[in-house]
């Protein structure tokens, strides 16, 4: 009987040690694979083209590189994103966007914030303890990752939080990384968490993901509500310390209510135009025009919700589309990176959509503005002094 206790008692070890290596190793790594995939595409990068875009400085206003198990510091060969394929693609801005809240069955028509899947994933990848049921750790968490990489990457990086943090990336060649909060729930309904949240470094503050908060409703939630008092509490602070303020998930109640009460210009970091493909991920085209026409900036994003078909011809399409609708000087990159979407090129292969555009009949200085220029100058302007 001993001997079998024993036997028993071995084989519940190895089953518990199995069971520890698949959640904690393996299954982390399935799902940045599965999620973030780079689908490829027939996409041939003409000389010309390849020597313009050795003149660009690439810039993104949205990627989720900081939610998955990686080192962003290393190249890997999962996932969209990390600074090798950033310096690979030309890249001199990127703005790192801390995911806190999920909902299950996460889609764009209706959900609620009853569920969360990123619980189980922070406790999979071994996150600290604290950030398992605390919005706000999570987003802590996420902006101290982004100061890792700075220490990691040899002085090839730079956490920007002012505009000579930014103009001192620039004049040394560092990708430039900017941190962003994916919905602001992470205040947790606290007004003195956007003080938390900016000392943190987040310079780039959206109101809502996929649900419903405390600061009004999603463009995917149930309500279609606009800023509750709340919400208009946040938006002011938020402006008063030095934050972008992005409405990439904001119900279009929200957006007007936003631009009714500010001067400051939006961003929508990760969006495509209706106009060009009418997806509930879209908002009107007239609520685009009224951001534009406040001085925002629109990122066009590279996955199907966005841009109907995740090819570099469509996105482009869609640029095309944005620039003729919004004027050059408002449209930008929005990836979604990393963002649990398929994309046709990762951030290594974004020279096809320099050729995509120049297909499209776009002019150099339009293509320089849209992969770069435009977004560098918006936070060149808005970031603070100090």
């Amino acid at each position: 009987m001993g001997k079998i206790l024993k036997f028993g008692g071995a084989l519940l070890a190895i089953a518990l040690i199995a069971g520890a290596v698949f959640v904690f190793k393996i299954l982390p790594v399935r799902a940045d694979a599965k999620m973030n995939k780079v689908i490829g595409a027939d996409i041939v990068v003409t000389a010309d083209a390849a020597a313009l875009h050795e003149t660009l400085r690439v810039a993104d206003l949205h990627a989720d590189t900081l939610l998955w198990k990686r080192n962003p510091a290393k190249r890997h060969s999962r996932g969209q994103t990390d600074l090798p394929r950033f310096r690979d693609g030309g890249f001199a801005l990127q703005v790192f966007t801390a995911v806190t809240k999920s909902p299950k069955g996460q889609n764009y028509e209706e959900n609620t914030g009853g569920s969360d899947n990123i619980t189980l994933l922070a406790f999979a990848q071994l996150w600290p303890m604290k950030t398992w049921g605390s919005l706000l750790e999570r987003a802590l968490y996420q902006s101290e990752r982004l100061e890792q990489l700075e220490e990691d990457a040899g002085g090839d990086f730079q956490f920007v939080r002012t505009r000579s943090d930014l103009e001192n990336a620039l004049a040394t060649d560092k990708l430039a990384g900017i941190m962003g909060a994916e919905g602001a729930h992470p205040l947790e309904g606290e007004i003195g968490n956007v003080d938390v949240m900016f000392d943190a470094g987040y310079r780039v503050l959206g109101l809502q993901h996929f649900f419903d908060n405390e600061l009004g409703g999603s463009l995917h939630g149930v309500s279609g509500d606009g800023l509750t008092e709340f919400g208009r509490a946040a938006v002011m602070r938020a402006i008063a310390m030095g934050m972008a303020i992005d409405v990439a998930h904001s119900s279009e109640a929200v957006v007007r209510d936003v631009l009714a009460m500010i001067d400051a210009p939006l961003i929508v970091s990760h969006t495509g135009l209706n106009g060009h493909c009418d997806s509930p991920r879209n908002i009107s085209d007239e609520t685009m025009k009224a951001i534009a026409d406040a001085g925002g900036l629109i990122g066009v994003g590279f996955w199907d919700g966005a841009v109907c078909e995740p090819t570099p011809t469509s996105i482009a399409k869609a640029i095309a589309y944005a620039v003729e609708l919004l004027g050059v000087e408002h449209v930008a990159l929005g990836s979604d990176f990393d963002g649990s979407v398929h994309t046709p090129f990762d951030a290594a292969g974004i020279s096809m959509l320099t050729q995509s555009l120049i297909d499209e009949g776009l002019d150099a200085d339009t293509i320089r503005a849209v992969m770069g220029e435009n977004a560098i100058a918006f936070f060149l302007e808005n970031l603070p002094d100090e």
